[in-house]
């Protein structure tokens, strides 16, 4: 009975310093991912980060449409109708053939030629010239005809253009286009907002260049974890971090143990929060990245914790602070994700 409570006390004293140990191991596993959170974020340090979420689709600014550019739904305007001309070919027709009498009359008189419902040149002749009075009314009965076919046709024309007007009838000028809003999430909102606040004091920030300075930092930071010396990216850090970070540093040293950091791959820096409170600038990243992360012994090089073969991959919510205004970003915390 004494031999099987001495074999129960070894085995569970056995399995707590296993556990501590591997507890320890993952504590010392990358700058920072052995807790849930490191470091401060102001009055945001008890709250998880807001996590990453895929920008939706931009909205293309309202735009007035190009003219003659009908909107949807509408019906195109008719083109401005022409007013009723007089049709070509009855002014030519009509020309011609009084010019055809009118000539034909003047050779007669000239000639003396016999009309051609007379028999002399002088019978039925108005004046011996010639023209007779059938010849005057037959050409006064021919322009009334005409008169009256040209009248008639524009007439015609008229009320037709007319119907046309009542049936498809001038429209107003279309007023602009504009897309339909798209509702934003609220997240998207503040995070404009607060980042609106950081160019207020800083006109010249922009955030790609930020993105890419925080993916300098990821790699300054991480690259002095893996010499288990802090110093190297102490400029990069909050006085509250460098302590942290370098105290962790230290136990790998007594440890006697070093975590190596390779082949790192990131893959995307993302703004997911931005805000301003008590004269400093917040601004929070998600770090997306692969590397080959795990530690070994210093003196025999044996793998204590993770693979040299298999890589990792995490994501990281970093933090960066500073005075309001354009000073110098400095790491304030790093997350976990919630």
């Amino acid at each position: 009975m004494h031999r099987q409570w001495l074999k129960g006390c070894l085995a569970l004293i056995t399995l707590i310093f296993l556990c501590g140990w591997l507890f320890q191991m993952e504590a010392y596993a990358r700058a920072g991912s052995g807790r849930s959170s490191v470091g401060s974020r102001g009055s945001r340090s008890a709250s998880p980060p807001k996590p990453f979420t895929a920008p939706s689709p931009t909205q293309p600014k309202p735009t007035a449409p190009t003219p003659g550019m009908t909107p949807p739904g509408a019906r195109p305007m008719p083109p401005p109708m022409a007013q009723p001309q007089p049709s070509s070919f009855l002014r030519s027709f009509g020309g011609g053939l009084l010019g055809g009498l009118a000539g034909g009359l003047l050779f007669r008189s000239l000639f003396g030629g016999p009309s051609a419902y007379g028999g002399g040149g002088s019978a039925g002749g108005l004046g011996g010239s010639g023209i007779s009075l059938i010849d005057i009314l037959l050409i006064g009965g021919i322009c009334y005809l005409i008169y009256r076919y040209i009248r008639k046709r524009r007439e015609t024309e008229a009320m037709a253009y007319q119907g046309a007007q009542v049936e498809m009838p001038y429209q107003a000028p279309y007023p602009p286009v504009y897309d339909q809003p798209q509702a934003q999430p609220a997240g998207d909102w503040e995070l404009e907002q607060g980042l609106g606040y950081i160019r207020q004091y800083d006109p010249s920030f922009d955030e790609a260049r930020f993105q890419d300075w925080c993916m300098d930092a990821f790699f300054k930071v991480q690259g002095a974890w893996a010499n288990r010396d802090m110093s190297a990216a102490r400029t990069l850090l909050t006085e509250e971090m460098y302590r942290i970070l370098q105290a962790d540093c230290d136990k790998l040293k007594a440890n006697k143990q070093i975590n190596r950091l390779e082949n790192i791959a990131v893959r995307s820096v993302d703004i997911t929060e931005a805000w301003q409170e008590s004269g400093e600038d917040y601004i929070t990243v998600r770090v997306y990245a692969n590397l080959l992360d795990y530690t070994v012994d210093e003196a025999s090089g044996q793998v204590l914790a993770g693979s040299k073969t298999d890589p990792v991959k995490f994501e990281e919510y970093w933090t960066f602070t500073r005075p309001v205004g354009g000073n110098p970003w400095k790491l304030s915390a790093i997350q976990q994700p919630a």
